[in-house]
């Protein structure tokens, strides 16, 4: 059965590692960036050695920091371009990494903190009217906590291999990250992670193979759709998934007392957290076109 299953796999690797590799090729006369193209518009797409486009929608999941978890109920963008596979500079299997012309390459999205500064959450099990009055005391404007993922190192930083995305093996992107924890007592320089000590996400469309608390969890490479006659392609409700990652305390919390609130809030978090005690799960809706393509519409439609 496992043997059936792996050849199924590596087929089906196979053949999307070959549609991708045909978009570099397939093109015809659109008009200039509309309908899907629009996605791609902060895409470098003139600029040297940029070889694909990429729009990626994190439409859900979540992520666990230590002993908190957040929902991902907020859509968070990552747009940008990339080069080809190992180019001078690059990791082996890894294409290098532009950022978006408008320099918003990781859009930011407040998630919500469930339990707010208190850290109270109700039992799964509570009635509505206890988690509602749990939210309304805990979370509200004064008292709740928001968690914003951001950049931490410069786009450049960002390594993506679309072979391990394809094949559900190995890692899919490298990401640099920093985590804000903002409310009107934290402030707004709250963090966990730096650009000195970036929060290193690996994220997989295959299994992770994470050291102990945590065990194996499985990404998904998506369903595969081609748009704009087979210019883009869409890999439909993918998910790219970590859980081997560590994070630093959280410093700056509280402004001028921060050297009394960043205990309190790595106590309350479990900061810091080693590997094997942190979780990322992100949902995607994943756009990629290639760079020739959105030029060849540019020149068609000047």
């Amino acid at each position: 059965m496992r043997k059936h299953q792996r050849k199924r796999g590596v087929t089906y690797a196979a053949m999307l590692i070959a549609a991708m590799a045909t978009l570099a090729f397939a093109s015809s006369a659109q008009a200039k960036l509309i309908g899907e193209f629009t996605k791609f518009e902060q895409c470098p797409y003139t600029t040297e050695g940029v070889f694909r486009c990429l729009y990626a929608q994190t439409t859900g999941g979540e992520t666990v920091l230590g002993n908190k978890k957040v929902t991902i109920e907020k859509e968070v963008i990552l747009q940008g371009g990339y080069t080809k596979p190992a180019v001078e500079g690059a990791e082996e299997g890894f294409s290098k990494f532009f950022a978006a012309k408008n320099g918003i390459t990781l859009s930011k999205a407040s998630q919500n903190v469930p339990g707010g500064l208190a850290g109270i959450v109700p039992d799964e099990k509570s009635s509505f009217l206890v988690k509602a009055l749990i939210k309304f005391f805990f979370e509200n404007s004064l008292t709740g906590v928001t968690s914003t993922l951001e950049l931490a190192k410069p786009a450049t930083d960002i390594r993506i291999s679309e072979n391990h995305l394809a094949e559900a093996l190995g890692v899919a992107m490298k990401l640099p990250v920093k985590i804000r924890l903002e409310n009107p007592f934290l402030g707004k320089n709250c963090y966990v992670g730096s650009s000195g000590t970036p929060i290193k996400f690996e994220l997989t469309s295959g299994t992770t193979s994470p050291p102990g608390p945590n065990s194996p969890i499985t990404g998904s490479t998506g369903e595969v759709e081609f748009l704009e006659k087979l210019r883009i392609l869409k890999l439909k409700n993918a998910e790219i998934v970590d859980n081997a990652w560590s994070a630093p305390a959280a410093t700056g919390c509280g402004g001028i007392i921060s050297f009394l609130v960043n205990p309190i809030i790595n106590g309350q978090v479990g900061l810091p957290a080693a590997a094997g005690k942190n979780t990322a799960r992100l949902k995607n809706q994943i756009y990629t076109t290639t760079s020739a393509a959105l030029r060849k519409v540019d020149s068609e439609n000047p």
